[in-house]
């Protein structure tokens, strides 16, 4: 009899918290304050303290964290910005609504940004380097870094996915000028709808959004820049306040999940990224992502057996439709186009139970006769 093994976690995760949940609400609502209160001052500051940020500002999602970080940083029409090709479209779309022009890159093996091949990629326009830690891998920042000093560049990083990551016993998303944090309800750390964070350590910048994510309103009645509205919501803050309290619990059964999966899944077929063992790396693997021969057919084959699985991405960022104006083709980007024929995500969230993803692997071994 097939197993069902869903996905996503929230209809479990809702059940496991309902209490605590259903109290943050009940505490917002019966203030009857709703919008920039304590509560969200509060998990700024409890975000400013898990990760040792100077600065954090909720925002109402990882995209407009990106954005702003770009437009606080100075980039504008006409610059150009280094970016992985695998990404989601936000990566590229904050980048492209401040003016700029994405450059991509193709990646390494695990899906990041090659940093053997960032350098090829800078001309007279490049002003900024966009790491992506993708599903909560972080980025060789060492190197990173060094081109960007190289070469007077910002480092804006797009740590969306990477909160409780760390490299070198760094925080994702601090390396450079800014980073971005994203709290959809698929993240590691994920409020109840869209939010979103950005770290830094420059007063400069975080002034600057702190601002324009309010109209530019300094007081009630003076607006000292056309600004935006993209506050953090402060239910989402009190929910996200009471999550990050368990949020290194999260990772730890999702790590431990993903070491589960390497165990029993015995197939060449399957190429899983290694994850680096050394002190001060940590990935939060907000996804588990295996690359798989034949890949379409497996997912066919793991639904058919009551798995839920999800293409995470099958499109780089150079061949959406969307792109088409900045003048890449196929074959430009070909580690990133591989990938993307290949990548699949297992479930692997906090919820599932070892039987589960032994039941998982052992569909993915019997589908590749092993």
């Amino acid at each position: 009899m097939n197993m069902k093994v869903p996905f996503i976690d929230l209809k479990a995760r809702f059940i496991e918290e309902k209490d605590e949940l259903l109290s943050a609400v009940n505490k917002v609502l019966s203030q009857g304050s709703l919008v920039l209160t304590n509560e969200l001052k509060e998990f700024e500051e409890d975000v400013q303290q898990y990760t040792k940020a100077k600065y954090c500002i909720g925002l109402n999602s990882g995209t407009d964290a990106l954005m702003m970080g770009l437009w606080a940083c100075g980039i504008k029409k006409g610059d150009e910005v280094i970016q992985p090709a695998i990404s989601f479209i936000a990566t590229a779309g904050a980048t492209v609504h401040v003016g700029a022009k994405p450059i991509f890159c193709d990646v390494r093996s695990d899906g990041l940004i090659d940093p053997e091949k960032i350098e090829e990629k800078i001309t007279n326009n490049t002003k900024a380097i966009m790491p992506v830690h993708w599903a909560g891998k972080m980025c060789d920042m060492d190197q990173i870094c060094r081109i960007a000093n190289k070469y007077n560049l910002k480092v804006l990083e797009d740590s969306a996915q990477a909160m409780g990551s760390y490299y070198k016993g760094k925080h994702g998303g601090l390396f450079g000028e800014c980073g971005s944090i994203s709290c959809h309800p698929l993240k590691n750390l994920n409020a109840v709808g869209d939010g979103g964070l950005l770290l830094t350590d420059n007063s400069e910048i975080a002034n600057k959004v702190k601002l324009y994510r309010n109209h530019g309103l300094l007081s009630r009645d003076n607006v000292v820049s056309f600004g935006v509205n993209s506050r953090l919501d402060v239910i989402h803050a009190e929910i996200l306040k009471f999550r990050l309290k368990k949020l290194d619990n999260v990772i730890e059964r999702r790590r431990n999940n993903a070491n589960l999966y390497r165990k029993l899944i015995r197939t060449d077929e399957v190429f899983i990224p290694e994850e680096k063992t050394d002190e001060g790396y940590i990935d939060s693997y907000v996804m588990f992502i295996v690359q798989a021969e034949n890949r379409d057919k497996l997912k066919e084959f793991l639904a058919k057996q009551g798995i839920e699985t999800l293409i995470y991405y099958g499109t780089p960022l150079h061949l959406h439709e969307a792109s088409r104006k900045l003048g890449y083709k196929e074959g430009d980007f070909p580690v990133a186009e591989m990938q993307c024929e290949k990548v699949l995500a297992l479930p692997h969230n906090q919820n599932i139970s070892e039987k589960e993803i032994d039941y998982v692997s052992s569909k993915v071994n019997e589908f590749y006769g092993k």
